[in-house]
């Protein structure tokens, strides 16, 4: 009796990511490398904020982008999107033609990792489509080659990122963290925020950066008080310094209740934690009302990381 062959598995007509952003609970900068990066201890949170990334076959690689902001994603291959696909490409014999559409609802050049989230959304997806079979680990490495803040892009939950970020240990999150986003009118520079941070310093004995074990133990908890105390970005001062309007944003969280802000990463973004949804809903409605930012959202943390949908 003959056994039938095998049906080969059918490949997908397009690849859909939903990928995270992130909010920096603790950002530790040490002093500039003599490569240009800095060492880092970054407590990174992923949160309930998604661009979609949707991957198809085409004739040649090409990228598109539709949402908030989508007019200042670029489009060419400097995209992170664009460049994940053609890492992937590179180390597998592929001809990179797809189609990458990014569906943005992250804030573009906000601090909060929108085209990270891009580039571990673009290369999770082609890696589905091409049926690549690249493993967990170099999927990682890719993301590394791409940027500091990509591997965490793709794992998501809590991470604390040593190196430049991109070297990840997972940590655990006792309880469910509800934030509010206020969206600032226009980008900041990360290059130009870490330049910042290396003149305010000049001359200055920078300390080897180390994660807070109080912070990580409030994670741990699931105590949102606990973490509001611990919250520290050492870039913050660097990004109100080319953008002083941010202490107003960051004054008016306060004054509506929330328990701690601090500016998302490099910036602008500002991050409020505060105690539960409604209170949530309430810093966000008076952020928004209160002329300090373009708009505020409400999301929760953590979130789970890059994921086929």
């Amino acid at each position: 009796m003959s056994v039938p062959a095998p049906v080969p598995a059918a490949t997908p007509a397009a690849v859909t990511v939903r990928v995270p952003a992130k909010v920096n609970v603790q950002l530790a900068v040490g002093a500039a490398r003599p490569d240009g990066f800095h060492d880092l201890a970054n407590v990174f949170l992923a949160v309930g904020l998604y661009d979609e990334v949707t991957v198809t076959e085409s004739d040649e690689l090409r990228i598109t982008c539709s949402g908030p902001d989508a007019g200042q994603v670029p489009l060419d291959r400097t995209n992170l999107a664009a460049r994940a696909a053609l890492a992937l490409a590179g180390r597998r014999g592929i001809d990179p033609a797809v189609h990458i559409h990014i569906a943005k609802d992250i804030p573009v050049a906000g601090g909060m990792a929108g085209g990270s989230a891009d580039g571990a959304g673009a290369l999770l997806a082609c890696d589905r489509l091409w049926q690549a079979g690249a493993s967990r680990a170099e999927l990682l490495s890719i993301c590394a080659e791409l940027g500091s803040d990509v591997p965490f892009s793709l794992v998501g939950g809590a991470a604390l990122g040593t190196g430049r970020g991109e070297q990840l240990r997972t940590l655990e999150a006792g309880g469910t963290f509800h934030w509010v986003f206020a969206v600032a009118d226009g980008g900041l520079s990360t290059p130009a925020v870490y330049g910042e941070f290396d003149r305010l310093n000049e001359g200055v004995r920078v300390p080897e950066p180390t994660a807070s074990e109080a912070l990580l133990a409030a994670l741990a908890k699931g105590d949102a008080e606990a973490l509001a105390a611990t919250l520290a970005n050492d870039l913050q001062p660097a990004a109100l310094s080319l953008r002083p309007s941010l202490r107003d944003t960051l004054e008016a969280g306060r004054a509506a209740g929330a328990l701690a802000g601090l500016v998302s990463g490099s910036g602008p973004t500002t991050a409020f934690l505060v105690g539960d949804g409604d209170t949530a809903e309430k810093v966000a409605q008076a952020l928004t009302a209160s002329g300090t930012c373009r708009t505020a959202r409400a999301a929760v943390a953590p979130a789970l990381g890059a994921t086929v949908v």
